[in-house]
């Protein structure tokens, strides 16, 4: 079959619009059959490289995300309601948490890649240049370049309507004191002791929803041989149920999970990857279901991931206040001020303010008596309840209460943002989002503002109007919509429409949001074989890397795939089924680049598996020789582009060096980046700008088309990455780093993030609209998206794992004990071509009250704005600049507090709000970190700052603050056997040298790297278990962690394993050794301790500087 059956190359795939609804359109017409009940898919993998996987031609079955639940009947069809009849029953009221079941078997470590047997995939062998060959190499044929009608794109219509503004009456900030975490000393200028003082009751998220799991029979306890982490469901199994099986990092999974077999309508989402390889158990590690939903017609339990990667546990509420003993005047070397004397401090840097670890498990609904509730913090493990508002993995506010002027917000200092993550990934115990079907009609909505229907409407003339929650306009409620109000007010049937009582919930998309047949799951890959990543293996790595994760994607005619290669030319392949072996197709004109064909470069994956696994097996062979240096990135994209330009997709690409030729060619800035460094040139900054605006000009075509670009940067030199990442920031795609690029230790990691790449939740083609309540307006968007209107974001890729921030400014009062609104509509497609609408809601109260808005403030979320708003100035402003900006928004924050809400007086006190005791910390840290350090190399910087720009909460303080665990001590305690893992990672230290000890193993971890740093007098025996060897200098540098058949190997292994877990990431091993400059590395982390170099404050000389700058502004 040509691969232009289905996709003539005739007018460009337009971006989605929103146009008059069709009367006649069918609402969702790919929808696809529903999988048999007992239907069971095979077991999710995840990405440890440890086993060897089962062989590709093993039977695929249907795809993992609705799975049945022992004993849970199987929900039922997907259902069409043309005229929404009368729903049928929803309960919102549900069955209590359960405990969970301790796991039961052992776990298996990431050790050495076995050998496999002939015909399964692969893993990187141990040397990756040495690819067999297993057919002649492909034909080539020089391609003419076709002469082709030029092809005019569509643009998206936006989200229809805009809220109007109105002018309730507010009222005049307080300064009601109250109390807080105090700092207090008797001297002027000293760092002052903390005192008790919270604000009175506790927060409202602590509070259980039922038992909490006994100590036995915690969450996300490694799962064991017999019974992995991470199963995907059965066929019968509702959106986030609890896994049934899994499997470790490195088993490659089969071809039915997260995609394969045939889906059903509402099953868009899989699971995160899993940590561990072991063979799959049907005893489900997570015990039953919670808050299980009753289905009625036209409301279909969605399916979603069915393991929730816990975020990082090592920092729960704030722990009471304690006292610090009053210590003389401290001066130090502040990055805002001149040269300063420093005197010995006494004191005790164990009593201030730091993370504490906790293991449990906070059950929170989202509303409690018609009031918002205060979410948990972010870095905490909780499970949601929607009882009105969305959980706060989806959205986020700075502040849980709306300050009702622009004034007193201002007063504040505080930022007032959300955070928005549409796809994040739920807790396996949460209830699943439900899909609504309102038929040919479409969901309802406000018909000024266009905000949809959600809880916060009020019904009115016994439920023949209906009000706006966002702009106060009353429509008329259609006539099959219609419902009689109950003595509360609330309509009679409220309880059994999700779209009224839950504050998430996912709408068909109807033909009014579509301008043709949603897009299918295109996956181009395009591989750098010039003479460098030929000669450090990245080549062979990718590869090999692409090779096994292929395995991972659908089956079926939507899903297709390409692949080309590139030095100084372009090399595309003809995978057509009915050809011997593939067929190179040269383009040797990297200025005006053309695609060869505008068929069978890009074919189905069914008909083409074979030639593309022969000529991924033959690629490295083929090019060994190679001796071209140029890399033509830009003319490779650009071309790939072109071949995908009728489609859309994500485009994959593994680049290894600088693009020296062609479109979009570059030359090294490193040397004057350095020269610039060091010397302070105020123009540095520049140098993180893009070299010029041709990528950037490529990129905003690319994004028209629904083209989503990701690059893997194999590299072990300079690319240049400020100029290379704006091509993923415009497409909603992603940049990865491995810096340098070692093909032994770091192909395992290259694999692990292709495989979750293209295997987590994501949509495609999306478009996303925040709407506000009058009175404030949308004021910025910060992430990886293309904005061509101001109201909406243009998302070409969305995942999982990828957050947008939106700020908010006043232009209006709010009146006090209103409330204020919150909607994001983030309209996409499913990987398996359904268009869906995912609304998320949030209602939080508007207070007057200063006092209020501190008790309120959310800390993770407020210093996720920080951390953006740095990354964002880093490529804009000297970094000195930056550096202040981000100390003054700390010190204005805690000013305002300190003059207008606490009770004590003396000029000798740092007094800390509760909710933002640990602000100065991570401020201290942030001004710290890779991206604002001088010393840093251009393209980490670069690097850390793309990161930054797409985090989510949960992983952003772990990149400034990271968790570091004593292994040494970890391994000398004797533990049960059925210990929860996850106390592994509890045992936390603070990051300072005083903490590090030459006879100590330490792991050092920030979401995406792991430091293991070893000492010079380390017990010989310890080191023999864990590494293999006696002594610290035979470690191989180029750590590739295994597992020894004994308990402190184990543990380690477990305690890896438990933090990819968490992180939903491998970690990228590192050695790291005293003396040498992996050793100063590790230091480099230590955020607490004073280091060399300007601004570098110690922890204890910062809460100085800033009670200093508090009191300077108090007189």
């Amino acid at each position: 079959m040509a691969s232009s059956q289905g996709f003539p190359s005739g007018p460009p795939r337009p971006r989605p619009g929103f146009y008059p609804p069709n009367p006649s359109s069918n609402p969702n017409p790919n929808a696809p059959p529903a999988p048999s009940a007992g239907a069971l898919p095979d077991a999710m993998r995840n990405m440890q490289i440890a086993r060897p996987p089962p062989s590709s031609a093993a039977p695929r079955g249907p795809p993992p995300f609705a799975t049945s639940r022992p004993g849970a009947p199987p929900p039922p069809p997907p259902q069409t309601i043309p005229n929404r009849p009368p729903p049928q029953q929803f309960s919102q009221s549900q069955p209590p948490f359960s405990s969970r079941p301790p796991p039961s078997a052992p776990i298996t470590s990431n050790g050495p890649p076995p050998a496999f047997p002939p015909g399964a995939p692969r893993f990187p062998p141990a040397s990756l240049a040495q690819a067999p060959l297993v057919s002649a190499p492909p034909t080539s044929v020089r391609a003419p370049p076709p002469s082709v009608v030029p092809q005019v794109s569509q643009g998206l219509a936006p989200f229809p309507g805009s809220p109007q503004a109105v002018s309730p009456l507010g009222m005049p900030p307080s300064s009601q004191p109250f109390g807080g975490t105090l700092l207090t000393t008797n001297q002027p200028y000293g760092v002052p002791t903390i005192s008790a003082s919270s604000f009175g009751a506790p927060p409202i998220a602590s509070q259980s929803l039922g038992a909490p799991p006994s100590a036995s029979q915690p969450f996300g306890a490694p799962p064991s041989a017999s019974q992995p982490f991470g199963a995907p469901p059965s066929a019968s199994q509702p959106f986030g149920a609890p896994p049934i099986a899994s499997q470790p990092f490195g088993a490659l999974p089969t071809a039915s999970q997260m995609y394969g077999g045939s889906p059903t309508a509402p099953q868009p989402f899989m699971g995160p990857p899993q940590p561990f390889s072991a063979p799959p158990a049907a005893i489900p590690p997570f015990g039953s279901q919670m808050w299980q939903a009753q289905s009625r017609p036209g409301v279909t339990p969605m399916a979603g991931p069915t393991q929730t990667p816990p975020r990082m546990f090592g920092m729960p509420p704030q722990a009471p206040t304690q006292q610090l003993p009053p210590v003389p005047p401290v001066m130090g070397h502040s990055p805002l001020a001149g040269a300063q004397m420093s005197t010995p401090s006494k004191i005790d840097p164990n009593q201030i303010p730091r993370p504490m670890p906790s293991n449990s498990v906070v059950y929170f609904e989202t509303r409690q008596g018609n009031q918002a509730s205060i979410p948990p913090p972010a870095s905490s493990e909780f499970v949601v309840r929607d009882t009105g508002n969305c959980s706060p993995r989806l959205m986020r506010c700075t502040i849980n209460q709306i300050p009702c002027t622009g004034d007193l917000l201002a007063t504040s200092s505080m930022p007032l943002a959300l955070i928005v993550q549409p796809l994040a990934l739920p807790h396996p115990e949460e209830e699943p989002i439900q899909v609504v079907d309102f038929g040919e009609s479409g969901p309802l909505r406000c018909s000024r503002c266009k905000a949809y229907i959600n809880p916060f409407m009020k019904f009115v003339e016994q439920g023949r109007r209906f009000i706006c929650n966002l702009c106060g306009f009353t429509d008329e409620t259609p006539r099959d919509y219609y419902c009689n109000l109950g003595p509360d007010g609330r309509r009679r049937d409220a309880d059994e429409r999700p779209e009224l009582c839950r504050g998430t919930v996912e709408f068909v998309a109807t033909k009014e949001f579509m301008v043709r047949d949603p897009m299918p799951a295109v996956f181009f890959f395009l591989v750098d074989v010039s003479l460098n990543a030929v000669q450090t293996g990245a080549t062979a790595a990718a590869c090999t890397a692409i090779n096994q994760a292929i395995v991972d994607l659908p089956e079926g005619p939507r899903t297709m795939v390409g692949i080309a290669t590139f030095d100084s030319a372009i090399h595309f392949y003809n995978l057509k089924r009915d050809l011997q072996q593939p067929l190179m197709l040269i383009v040797p004109d990297v200025q005006d680049v053309y695609t060869p064909l505008h068929t069978d470069i890009i074919v189905p994956i069914s008909e083409c598996r074979q030639h593309l696994e022969q000529l991924l097996d033959n690629i490295p062979t083929m090019f060994e020789n190679n001796r071209v240096a140029e890399s033509a990135f830009g003319a490779a994209i650009k071309a790939a582009f072109l071949a995908m330009k009728p489609t859309g997709g994500k485009l994959l690409v593994f680049q290894s060096v600088l693009p020296s030729i062609g479109i979009g060619s570059l030359s090294s800035r490193e040397v004057e980046g350095k020269t610039n460094a060091f010397s302070a040139d105020k123009e540095a900054h520049k140098l993180l700008q893009p070299a010029d605006k041709t990528l950037k000009s490529m990129a905003i075509e690319f994004a028209e088309f629904q083209v989503c670009v990701d690059v893997f940067l194999t590299t072990q030199s300079f690319v240049d990455i400020a100029s290379i990442s704006v091509v993923s920031k415009t497409t909603g795609g992603q940049v990865y780093y491995y810096y340098p690029f070692s093909a032994l230790s770091d192909s395992a990691k290259l694999y692990n993030d292709l495989r979750w790449n293209i295997s987590r939740p994501q949509g495609s083609e999306a478009v996303m609209r925040v709407r506000c309540s009058q009175g404030l307006q949308v004021q910025e968007y910060s992430g990886n998206f293309c904005k061509r209107i101001p109201t909406d974001i243009d998302l070409p890729g969305i995942d999982c794992d990828k957050a947008i921030m939106v700020t908010f400014k006043h232009d209006d009062k709010f009146q006090e004990g209103t409330e204020c609104g919150f909607q994001c509509a983030t309209l996409y497609t499913t990987v398996y071509g359904q268009r869906r609408i995912r609304v998320m809601n949030l209602s939080l109260p508007c207070t007057s009250m200063l006092s209020s808005l501190f008790r309120s403030a959310d800390l993770d979320t407020q210093f996720t704005c920080f951390l953006k708003q740095a990354a964002g100035g880093v490529p804009t402003d000297p970094l000195p600049q930056v550096r202040e900006q981000i100390t003054n928004l700390c010190i204005n924050i805690l000013h305002s507090y300190r003059k207008f809400c606490a009770t004590v007086s003396s000029s000798g006190q740092l007094i800390l709000p509760e909710g933002l005791k640990l602000l100065p910390l991570y401020t201290l840290a942030l001004i710290k970190s890779i991206g604002l350090r001088n010393d840093g190399r251009l393209d980490d910087r670069s690097y850390w700052v793309c990161r930054a720009m797409v985090l989510n909460i949960s992983l952003v303080i772990p990149l400034v603050y990271p968790r570091m665990i004593a292994i040494h001590d970890l391994i000398s305690k004797e533990e049960d056997e059925d210990e929860d893992k996850k106390s592994l990672v509890l045992a936390t230290i603070p990051l300072s040298c005083e903490h590090v000890n030459d006879d100590g193993i330490y792991l050092l971890e920030n979401g995406e790297d792991g430091f293991i740093y070893v000492g010079s007098t380390v017990n010989p025996d310890i080191l023999q278990q864990l590494f293999g060897v006696s002594t610290a200098d035979a470690i191989p540098t180029q750590l590739v962690l295994q597992q020894y058949d004994n308990p402190c190997s184990k543990k380690f292994n477990d305690l890896v394993n438990e933090i990819r877990r968490q992180r939903c990431s491998y970690l990228r091993l590192q050695l790291c050794r005293k003396g040498d400059p992996s050793g100063m590395l590790f230091f480099s982390y230590m955020v607490e301790d004073k280091a060399a170099g300007p601004g570098s404050l110690s922890y204890v000389e910062f809460l100085v500087h800033v009670h200093r700058q508090i009191q300077t502004k108090m007189t």
